[in-house]
């Protein structure tokens, strides 16, 4: 292919300059088209980074062009409405028309095949609850004994997304949008900025490893900067980030082209700089430590409520947080419960694809060890990964979850069009992006209306699934309700493929299922890891 373009190129080179002089002066113009490509052509057969390109010059360059448009003309004219990934054009739709309040019905019956194995559905009632008596706002009230200010939580709030990861006036209008529908709003670790409270919606703050917002400048964990913010009235609660769906045991990447002046003097770190969070906290080394970090929290933002958020891995470390809490008697207000599944952060694609439990396997664990240990009573579950439709609310409610996050599908609200472009400072939609030409096109005014749009429809949707079942209130909702096919003849009850676990029934070792006595042995309050006891 080099001697082919060689020779092309000399041609054609050749031709149009004579054309040029012997004919007409316009023709210069195709010389100099020509002579730029072949230029073009001859640097791809000098440069030594791309093999493609320097086989065949100028023509190598096509795969590059095709690779950027692919993701593009694979979901407009490929694809069916029911193929894409991570989310499929029917849930995308949903979270659209919803946003803007147009097209709330569906013509034609359901594309999915209700034969399939995984097919998931609602038993309903002949007696279903008329849908204009139910509540269409429900809420669940955060604290234990321990916290001196309760927070009143919608069922469903913006899950952690950070400023940097995100821009300015996505920021702006998750939370104006929080604020006009009554919802919570999670920083991120990325710290708490003048965008998360310039109009005044509830706070989630989310401490990092990092500490980002309330570090010392060897990356400590700084207790006056923390007392300082966690104190003000927006943030309604805390959240410590132990681990998270997209990349659990790997800390928050943020690329040095997101990291600006602004996000580097919110973050208390050096700017235009790659921030790779580290992947443990320094502030505590074992499960004592963390549950007593849990406390220090509470007590230096005067009583607030305070979870932690992970997603499962060992569930032996899980346990002895439980057995932490116990000994100590010190609870969480919350624990946040985050999928395999979930993945608004940048993270190394092995993380996203391999580790981590999913949401549905990690929360029906959670609930289960809660449970058992009878300390459930004292802790509220949020859920989180991949939840877009009033159906993902109520499964997980049904699992056990008491509140859901939303992530994605806030990012979808706003207008993203899952470009993937989220780690590249090229979203096209100005959503993930600290570019100033590209963040101009979102407009606070306008998309924090679909925010509050899309969490004010997707209730009223869970209200009225919550009615067809014939129920009025979500504590009545159980795994029961939830229908999952396991074959083409053959299907079974969430109770039945997640059996629940009884009250107080792992308070005895004979009490615990066989299918925990290992992990319960490894449990170690001291340390964290595997032990590798027998049974």
């Amino acid at each position: 292919m080099r001697k082919q373009f060689i020779i092309v190129s000399s041609v054609l080179l050749i031709i149009t300059l004579a054309l040029a002089i012997y004919l007409d002066n316009n023709w210069f113009v195709a010389t100099g088209i020509v002579l730029i490509f072949t230029i073009m052509g001859y640097i791809d057969m000098v440069q030594t980074r791309h093999t493609i390109r320097r086989i065949y010059p100028l023509l190598g360059r096509l795969r590059y062009v095709m690779e950027e448009l692919r993701p593009k003309m694979y979901q407009y004219f490929i694809e069916s409405d029911i193929d894409g990934r991570p989310f499929h054009r029917v849930d995308r739709a949903t979270v659209y028309q919803r946003a803007k309040k147009v097209r709330v019905t569906i013509p034609f019956g359901t594309q999915f095949d209700v034969y399939a194995e995984g097919y998931e559905w609602m038993s309903h009632s002949i007696a279903p609850k008329a849908f204009n008596t139910l509540n269409h706002d429900p809420r669940v009230v955060i604290g234990n004994k321990d916290c001196k200010h309760p927070y009143s939580s919608s069922i469903l709030n913006i899950s952690a997304m950070s400023f940097g990861a995100m821009s300015a006036n996505a920021i702006e209008a998750l939370n104006a949008g929080a604020k006009i529908g009554n919802f919570a709003h999670n920083t991120g670790e990325g710290g708490l900025s003048d965008y998360h409270l310039k109009h005044g919606g509830d706070i989630i703050w989310q401490i990092g490893t990092g500490y980002f917002g309330c570090r010392d400048n060897e990356g400590n964990f700084n207790p006056a900067l923390f007392a300082e913010n966690a104190k003000h009235p927006n943030v309604k609660m805390i959240e410590l980030k132990i681990s998270q769906g997209a990349k659990p045991g790997h800390g928050g990447i943020l690329p040095a082209s997101k990291n600006s002046e602004e996000i580097a003097r919110i973050r208390h770190i050096e700017p235009h700089t790659l921030v790779a969070s580290p992947p443990y906290h320094s502030a505590f080394d074992t499960p004592l430590e963390m549950v007593k970090f849990i406390k220090e929290l509470r007590d230096l933002s005067s009583g607030k409520p305070v979870g932690f958020k992970l997603c499962i891995g060992h569930k032996s470390e899980f346990i002895a947080i439980c057995k932490a809490m116990i000994h100590l008697d010190i609870y969480p207000d919350y624990i946040s419960v985050d999928g395999g599944e979930g993945g608004t952060g940048a993270a190394p694609p092995e993380f996203s694809n391999y580790v981590g439990a999913p949401l549905i396997d990690g929360l029906d664990f959670v609930h289960n060890i809660l449970n058992g240990l009878d300390i459930r009573k004292h802790i509220k579950l949020i859920a989180s990964g991949k939840i877009t439709s009033a159906f993902h609310v109520a499964r997980a409610m049904a699992i056990g979850a008491d509140a859901c996050y939303q992530a994605r599908a806030m990012m979808l609200a706003l207008g993203c069009v899952q470009a993937l472009l989220c780690n590249t400072n090229r979203c096209p939609t100005g959503i993930t992006t600290q570019d100033p030409k590209l963040t101009i096109g979102l407009v606070v005014d306008d998309k924090k209306i679909r925010g509050a749009n899309y969490h004010e429809q997707t209730l009223k949707n869970y209200a009225e699934l919550l009615g067809a079942c014939g129920l009025d209130e979500t504590k009545n909702l159980t795994r029961s309700h939830i229908y999952r096919r396991i074959s083409l003849n053959e299907m079974i009850t969430y109770e039945e493929l997640f059996p629940s676990i009884e009250l107080g029934s792992m308070l005895e070792e004979s009490g615990i299922p066989e299918k925990y006595k290992l992990d319960f042995a490894n449990a170690d309050m001291e340390s964290w890891g595997l032990k590798y006891h027998k049974l």
